[in-house]
């Protein structure tokens, strides 16, 4: 695990591509990395169009999957698993990621990232289909993304800390946080965003998501389709004083927009980096 994250590249802080945002994403003169949905890429032909341009000026293009479901009962499918590491294998990548989540039980597709129950029997799951995927992607590391969720299950064994670490413990995976969720979970259980990332096993973070979101019912929502507010830059602030991830990604998966306000967001989040990282070096 230790020599996976020393492996990986300086990322600095990028955004996740998507074809609506393609020509915005091609315009930032020193991107470093970008992210791009591992189910949207076709592997069977040569890589073209914007992102093999972005490949073409050594922008790092990580595989992000959301289909495998990793913690669910069954097996995952070995094409799944074959065509992430074609992804990986066809960019280059120094990495993929999944979600500590599960997408489908038997014929049924829920069509959205699923919590699975924080139980030992779940850890097993998670940790036998991290194996099989393990398996197929070679020497290619696979990070893993705990995901935002509006509920717990009634018979967790654990809370959300400790499930993480255990995940983690079981298979060796790096972790991708993604911040905005600590931030989302926190607020949706009543408790201190802050207090919950000082439990969580910062020493395992490759890299790291970033994401907007909105208050409604009650309940905070992780919608990817808000500006990031100030508790979740304020997040990243706390991060980057406490570990140095390879990167630092926003993502926007909807209402994307004007190019100027995008731009702005990643500024913010450079700027909370830059926070973090001086009032680390001031301890």
């Amino acid at each position: 695990m230790t020599s996976a994250l020393s492996r990986l590249p300086d990322l600095g802080v990028g955004v996740g591509w998507r074809p609506e945002i393609a020509g915005v994403v091609a315009d930032l003169p020193d991107l470093r990395f970008c992210e791009v949905v591992a189910e949207g890429i076709h592997t069977h032909v040569p890589l073209s169009g914007p992102l093999a341009t972005l490949r073409e000026r050594g922008v790092t293009v990580v595989p992000h999957g959301v289909r495998l479901s990793l913690g669910g009962a069954e097996p995952v499918a070995p094409e799944r698993v074959r065509h992430l590491a074609e992804c990986a294998a066809l960019l280059d990548a120094p990495l993929v990621s999944e979600h500590i989540a599960f997408v489908r039980a038997g014929d049924l597709e829920a069509g959205h990232l699923l919590p699975v129950p924080r139980t030992r029997a779940a850890v097993d799951a998670l940790a036998a289909n991290y194996a099989r995927t393990r398996d197929g992607l070679g020497d290619v590391p696979l990070a893993l993304e705990p995901i935002a969720a509006l509920f717990d299950w009634p018979d967790d064994e654990y809370d959300e800390a400790d499930f993480l670490t255990a995940v983690l413990d079981r298979t060796g995976a790096l972790l991708l946080l993604d911040v905005a969720n600590v931030y989302a979970n926190a607020q949706n259980r009543g408790q201190d965003p802050i207090a919950l990332l000082d439990r969580l096993p910062l020493d395992r973070v490759a890299y790291v998501h970033v994401a907007g979101g909105r208050e409604a019912e009650g309940l905070y929502h992780d919608t990817h389709t808000d500006p990031v507010p100030q508790p979740v830059l304020d997040l990243v602030t706390a991060l980057a004083e406490r570990a140095t991830p390879a990167g630092w990604l926003l993502e926007r998966d909807g209402d994307y927009p004007p190019a100027e306000v995008l731009r702005g967001e990643l500024a913010a989040i450079t700027g909370a980096v830059a926070a973090g990282t001086r009032a680390a070096g001031v301890r």
